[in-house]
C-alpha cells in the first residue's frame, strides 16, 4: 500500500514514521521542503509538489493546520477519483463539512478523522483516531491506522469526528489554562507550585494532563507537544461552534484571550503550557 501524507510537522512526521516502521510505501510533501526531508532516511519518498505526492496513492492523508489549507493543498494535489482521504487535521465544523464538499466533487472516499493526542502518543503510535465516514470503509480504515493508533473510534457519519474533537478540545484547552491559573497564582504568594499538585495528587481533582504541563510551567521552559499556536486555532474553533449551538462561549473565550497574549509575547511555537506566560506579568 501506498500511503500519501500531506503535512510533516509534529503530527505528520509522527505518523508517517509509524507507517514506514509497519512497512508501508510511504510519500511526503510539505510546504517548508526541509520539514519533509527529514523523513528521507526513514524511507519515505519525498515530493516537490502535492500532485506528484498522490499520484497512484492508494490513500492520502492531510495533516495541516486548518480546513484553509487543507482545501488548498487537497485542491492542488487532485488525487484520482475513488482515491481514500483520510482527513487528521483539527478543522472544525463548518470546515470538516466544506471538505467533505470538496470530496464529492472530487469523488473521494472522505474519512473526517481528527485524533486526540499530541507528540508523545503520536510518536508512540498511540493515538486516538475519532473516524466518521462511509461505514462500507470502516474495516479499511481500522486495519490502516493501526500503526499510528492504539485505538480507532468509530462515530458514524463524516463530520461526527470533528464535532467530538471539539468537545474535548474545549476540556484541554480550558483545563490549562484552569492549571496555568492555579500554578501562577502559587508563585505569586511565594508558594512551591508543587504543593499544589501534591495536594491533588490521587484526588478527584487530579488529572493526567496536569503532572504533564505542570513541570514546564514550573521551569518556564515549553518544549512543544501542542503549540500555542494550534491551540489558539482550537480555541476560536471551540468558541464559534459554542456560539453557533446556543452554548455560552465565554470560558473557551478567556482562554482563547489568554493563548492570544501569550502568542504576542513570543511563545507562538512554544507548548501551549506557555498559558503561564500569559497569567504572569511579562516583567516576573
Amino acid at each position: 500500500m501506498t500511503v500519501a501524507v500531506l503535512g510533516t510537522g509534529i503530527m505528520g512526521a509522527a505518523v508517517a514514521r509509524n507507517w514506514l516502521r509497519a512497512g508501508e510505501s510511504v510519500r511526503v510533501w510539505n510546504r517548508t521542503a526541509e520539514t519533509a526531508e527529514v523523513l528521507a532516511p526513514d524511507g519515505a519518498v519525498v515530493c516537490s509538489s502535492p500532485a506528484s505526492c498522490v499520484e497512484g496513492a492508494d490513500v492520502v492523508v492531510t495533516v495541516l493546520f486548518d480546513a484553509a489549507s487543507v482545501d488548498t493543498v487537497i485542491t492542488a494535489a487532485a488525487p484520482a477519483p475513488g482515491t481514500l482521504w483520510l482527513q487528521l487535521s483539527t478543522v472544525g465544523v463548518p470546515g470538516a463539512d466544506d471538505l467533505a464538499t470538496l470530496a464529492a466533487k472530487l469523488g473521494l472516499v472522505y474519512v473526517d478523522a481528527p485524533v486526540l493526542g499530541t507528540r508523545q502518543p503520536a510518536e508512540q503510535g498511540k493515538l486516538n483516531v475519532l473516524a466518521s465516514g462511509p461505514s462500507d470503509v470502516r474495516d479499511r480504515v481500522e486495519a490502516l491506522c493501526a500503526p499510528i493508533a492504539a485505538k480507532v473510534t468509530w462515530l458514524g457519519e463524516a463530520g461526527a469526528g470533528s464535532r467530538i474533537k471539539l468537545v474535548v478540545n474545549s476540556w484541554v484547552l480550558t483545563a490549562v489554562a484552569g492549571l496555568a491559573q492555579s500554578v501562577a497564582l502559587a508563585d505569586g504568594l511565594g508558594l512551591d507550585p508543587a504543593l499544589f499538585l501534591q495536594l491533588v495528587s490521587g484526588g478527584a481533582l487530579d488529572m493526567p494532563y496536569l503532572h504533564a504541563k505542570a513541570p514546564s510551567m514550573m521551569e518556564r521552559s515549553y518544549p512543544v507537544s501542542f503549540p500555542v499556536s494550534g491551540a489558539l486555532k482550537d480555541a476560536s474553533l471551540v468558541g464559534a461552534l459554542a456560539g453557533s449551538v446556543g452554548v455560552d462561549r465565554s470560558v473557551v473565550d478567556a482562554a482563547a484571550a489568554l493563548l492570544s497574549t501569550a502568542a504576542e509575547r513570543g511563545f507562538a511555537e512554544d507548548d501551549m503550557a506557555a498559558l503561564y506566560e500569559a497569567v504572569r506579568s511579562p516583567q516576573e
